[in-house]
């Protein structure tokens, strides 16, 4: 199925619960069976977020470096919301999972679950990070904007109107 120009198949894998050897330790070669199957399936969407600990560098272990970066599509979210206090708190999730990833570009970059008690951290001016990341995919380390969300429909229109025509 083709959806803004890219090939992605009607399943994607979400990466927020992953197993486990113990409380802390993901089982990366259980991941990586994982990561086989789906993509012998012939689906290629995988989801991740900088909020869902050590997923990112699961991703990378179990897909980044195991298959070529234009075999698969790999999205990850900005929780803005979540222990920051200034522009550089909130940009530098992006750059910690650009890193923690080794992606080199996202697929689909999302600010994550826009609502009721977290919009302001993405409206706010000081923070910046709209205009951040309309940069960062002017400059192909992006190649689709847009955000996820559990808000109210005057929430989302409050979103939508600061940031203009997000490419989702």
């Amino acid at each position: 199925m083709s959806y803004l120009g890219e090939e992605i198949g009607k399943l994607g894998f979400g990466l927020m619960r992953l197993p486990h050897i113990d409380e802390k330790t993901i089982d990366i070669e259980q991941t990586k069976l994982m990561v086989d199957e789906f993509l012998a399936a012939g689906f290629t969407y995988f989801d991740t977020a900088w909020a869902y600990p050590g997923s990112e560098e699961a991703i990378k272990k179990a897909l980044v470096e195991r298959y070529p970066r234009e075999k698969f599509q790999l999205a990850t979210k900005n929780a803005a919301w979540i222990n920051c206090k200034t522009k550089e708190d909130a940009l530098e999730q992006y750059r910690t999972s650009l890193r923690q990833s080794g992606a080199g570009y996202f697929d689909f970059y999302l600010f994550h679950n826009v609502c009721e008690m977290n919009i302001d951290a993405y409206l706010d001016p000081k923070y910046g990070i709209y205009d951040y990341l309309m940069e960062q995919k002017k400059n192909g380390r992006i190649r689709h904007l847009g955000f996820s969300t559990h808000a109210r429909p005057e929430t989302i229109k409050a979103f939508l109107d600061y940031c203009g025509s997000l490419d989702i």
